[in-house]
């Protein structure tokens, strides 16, 4: 960071050079505010358009993202060091999402109505979903158009306006996705980007928003989750994981070493639902182990995965692995030289003890912890054993929904890795330190809005209850009416 001007500024860097890419003007407490002034007074003319005039305008962007696949695909390289072919993947599948919130969010969100029970027979019920009115996001650096577009499309969609604050490591993402709205937005403000460090982020949670939604390390979101607390903001936080993979005695042991290796390595395992543990029953252990390890040493990092986008985890990655070998892990693949100035080679540990680092805590690095169970039941008790509940894989021919429906986490894929990621109308979430409050399908819509309910009226009752006149003969109707609903016992 430096200062220029007067006004303080902060470099981008392509992370597989070092060098920079871009400065860009980091946004102060009084630019944060004014940005999100500015999107509340959007709020009434974006809400007015309806689900109908938001749904033309989030397609057209939807349009221009699409026409400009590659140019956005080449940016996300560029700022995260992951190949381009795994960056446009991000990009196609951030507009999926896009395009689904903007066509059934009135379906969705739609009012309706609901019975008023016999008592209060004469009245019409009726249940309406209402934007919170400007939304701060707050997104990473590891999928920069993904993850926060998973929060901004269904925000927008809803009929909220939206604040985003892109992660220092990514901002010409971000600054390129709000450049991109401008150009089909039928007036200003209702997309915004603020740029900055930390304190920018926190900015955006003591401004006037009406709702953060934050993806970043657990130890960040108790803060943001206390400061919005104080003002009584209601915050979705998707955070880390530790994510297990249990391999059953009848897996496809060739698919799942060749699916569970990319879902640890891809994005040099900057994956926060990406495979970290995997529980292996003994019987097929070392088939399993044999084929990923064969696998991954064809591997070829800077060509089949990035080096580390932020430089500092690289740290983290060693510390989980210096503490893994120290406690007496095997090495089927690396070491505890394997951390470069800027790659990670492949590391496969086995046998690695329950209370080390590498299986304790989230390592996001290109590393995975591989441990034989004597049955079924010890691995699930071990995949469960963890403060974290984001995501799970479970490899079985026979038994997968049973081994899923006993996971203590908010999504799991049975034979396949990270499948709901891709899945617009399911919802996407954790529990535990993973966090809580969800994005993506229906969920995501109603997210981003609140119960509104309305009741009026059909017409005139005889009997009246909510007055000062209240009858005798209405207080007698009540009881009499009460105990022939509800006096039987059952059985």
């Amino acid at each position: 960071m430096n200062v220029t001007d007067s006004l303080v500024t902060f470099a981008s860097h392509n992370p597989k050079t070092g060098e920079v890419l871009k400065d860009f003007h980091t946004s102060d407490q009084s630019t944060v505010d004014r940005v999100v002034a500015d999107a509340r007074t959007a709020t009434t003319a974006w809400q007015a358009l309806g689900y109908e005039g938001r749904r033309k305008v989030l397609l057209n962007w939807c349009s221009v993202l699409t026409e400009n696949l590659n140019e956005i695909g080449a940016l996300i390289s560029s700022e995260t060091g992951k190949p381009v072919g795994d960056a446009t993947l991000e990009a196609s599948l951030a507009i999926g999402h896009l395009a689904w919130a903007a066509k059934n969010a009135g379906r969705v969100l739609k009012s309706h109505v609901r019975p008023s029970g016999i008592l209060m027979f004469n009245m019409k019920s009726v249940v309406g979903r209402s934007p919170m009115g400007v939304v701060g996001v707050i997104g990473p650096w590891n999928y920069p158009i993904f993850t926060p577009m998973g929060s901004i499309s269904y925000a927008l969609a809803a009929g909220n306006t939206v604040v985003f604050k892109p992660s220092q490591f990514t901002p010409a993402v971000g600054e390129w996705l709000e450049h991109s709205f401008a150009s089909i937005a039928p007036f200003p403000h209702i997309f915004s980007v603020v740029q900055g460090l930390g304190e920018t982020g926190q900015f955006l949670t003591t401004s006037n928003v009406d709702k953060i939604s934050f993806t970043g390390s657990t130890r960040t979101a108790k803060l943001v989750a206390a400061t919005c607390a104080a003002r009584m903001i209601p915050v979705v936080l998707e955070c880390g994981g530790k994510d297990p993979v249990i391999i059953a005695g009848d897996a496809d042991i060739d698919k799942a070493a060749e699916y569970v290796l990319w879902s640890a390595m891809s994005n040099a395992g900057q994956t926060c639902i990406g495979a970290e543990r995997v529980y292996v029953v003994e019987e097929v252990a070392d088939a399993f182990i044999e084929k990923i390890t064969r696998l991954a040493k064809k591997l070829e990092p800077g060509k089949s995965y990035g080096p580390a986008t932020m430089p500092s985890q690289l740290g983290v990655i060693q510390s989980h692995i210096d503490d893994a070998a120290s406690k007496g892990a095997k090495f089927a693949l690396g070491s505890t030289h394997s951390v470069g100035e800027r790659y990670v080679e492949p590391v496969i540990m086995l046998d690695v003890p329950e209370d080390s680092l590498a299986i304790t805590d989230e390592t996001f690095g290109p590393t995975l912890t591989i441990n034989r169970t004597a049955t079924i039941e010890e691995a699930i008790s071990l995949a469960n054993a963890t403060r974290y509940g984001l995501a799970a894989s479970v490899w079985s021919k026979r038994t997968g929904h049973h081994i899923a429906s006993q996971l203590q986490c908010g999504m799991v894929s049975i034979n396949s890795v990270i499948a709901f990621a891709a899945i617009a109308s399911v919802p996407f979430g954790g529990v535990k330190d993973s966090g809580y409050g969800r994005i993506h399908g229906p969920e995501g819509l109603m997210e981003f809005t609140y119960p509104r309910t309305v009741i009026s009226p059909r017409f005139k009752f005889p009997i009246e209850f909510t007055t000062f006149a209240r009858t005798k003969f209405a207080d007698n109707f009540i009881k009499t009416l009460i105990k022939f609903l509800h006096s039987k016992v059952v059985g």
